[in-house]
């Protein structure tokens, strides 16, 4: 009788004992990250937190989001040490406009096979993010697809809960004729229209290790995305804001409408040219042959957040932002209009 060959798991593409040492390198980035509220470890099946003892009316938040294709620089960079960052960034950015702290983080990373450096750059990216954002990486799920997943690549996918107290969650009503807005600087192009900077890159033969500025092109690429949680957390110390925009896919254009009330517009002006980053900006444009108009239309132009506020705020608002060193510039102000919610000057 003939001795039959052994299928193992490991035969077929996935190698458990990989994914053994992949949770304990996680471990000790997750431990740093871990708030008083949070009675788990990592490893477990599920997560147990509590909410924050200061909230007298607590309302969850969630939400959800990804890094797309920005994750294909980061390869041919052979570069992961940021992406994890950007993941938070785009999911806890998403939380603060409703006035919530973020209180924990789970992650998706789905991949062909384990490789163990790459994910350690990833996974200190994304306790590095957590940190920053002050919520705690509670677990996540790491997915090996042998044959169905192209090989050495991967993708992922972030999820966050917060808490915010019920009387101060920012209602778009609030927002009034007159109020002003103002755009907070982003890191660069932040984790949004890197489908159309591949596709110039390679109609373009655009060198990665090109200098812009005082960097390379692909530095300025993969710098991540501004987590704005602690700045958002200090100007709610001084001031009441009345929303807060986070500009993703779809650029300024798509994403300020969403903040709007209807009968109301955002009337900001363009006219300056980008007010951060306009090498990297410019660069874009030009290659592409866009406007700034259609630049706005994908990309958020140098303003990774957009904030509005009553006027009498604005001395308070300015000075505080100085204080803590975070770049701003006025955008404009609400306008009564019932034909649009947003008007953009570009001359």
């Amino acid at each position: 009788m003939s001795k039959q060959k052994k299928v193992t798991y490991k035969s077929s593409g996935v190698d458990v004992n990989l994914g053994y040492k992949l949770v304990n390198i996680i471990k000790p980035f997750a431990k740093k990250t871990l708030r008083k509220e949070i009675d788990s470890n990592i490893g477990s099946f599920a997560a147990l937190a509590s909410i924050p003892k200061n909230y007298k009316n607590p309302k969850l938040v969630a939400c959800t989001d990804g890094v797309g294709t920005k994750i294909s620089i980061a390869e041919k960079l052979n570069d992961h040490s940021t992406i994890g960052e950007d993941l938070v960034a785009m999911c806890v950015n998403d939380l603060i406009t409703l006035g919530a702290e973020p209180l924990f983080f789970l992650d998706y990373l789905v991949t062909d096979k384990i490789n163990l450096r790459k994910k350690k750059q990833i996974f200190k990216g994304i306790s590095n993010g957590c940190l920053a954002a002050g919520c705690s990486l509670i677990g996540g799920e790491t997915a090996e697809h042998p044959d169905d997943f192209p090989k050495g690549k991967y993708d992922l996918a972030g999820f966050s809960v917060g808490v915010a107290e019920k009387n101060k969650i920012l209602k778009i009503d609030n927002v009034k004729n007159k109020d002003l807005i103002y755009g907070l600087s982003s890191t660069g192009l932040h984790s949004n229209g890197y489908s159309l900077i591949r596709k110039l890159m390679k109609s373009k033969k655009i060198n990665l290790r090109s200098k812009i500025g005082k960097t390379t092109l692909g530095k300025a690429l993969l710098k991540p995305t501004k987590i704005y949680v602690k700045v958002v957390q200090e100007l709610f110390k001084s001031i009441s804001l009345k929303q807060i925009c986070h500009v993703t896919g779809g650029g300024i254009v798509e994403n300020l409408p969403r903040v709007i009330p209807n009968g109301k517009c955002a009337s900001i002006d363009f006219s300056n040219g980008y007010p951060f980053h306009g090498d990297l900006f410019d660069l874009i444009s030009s290659k592409a042959n866009l406007t700034i108009k259609e630049m706005t239309e994908v990309f958020n132009c140098g303003v990774g957040l957009i904030l509005i506020i009553h006027p009498t705020d604005k001395d308070i608002l300015e000075l505080k932002l100085k204080k803590i060193r975070q770049p701003f510039v006025r955008l404009g102000k609400i306008t009564t209009k019932k034909s649009k919610k947003l008007e953009m000057k570009f001359e």
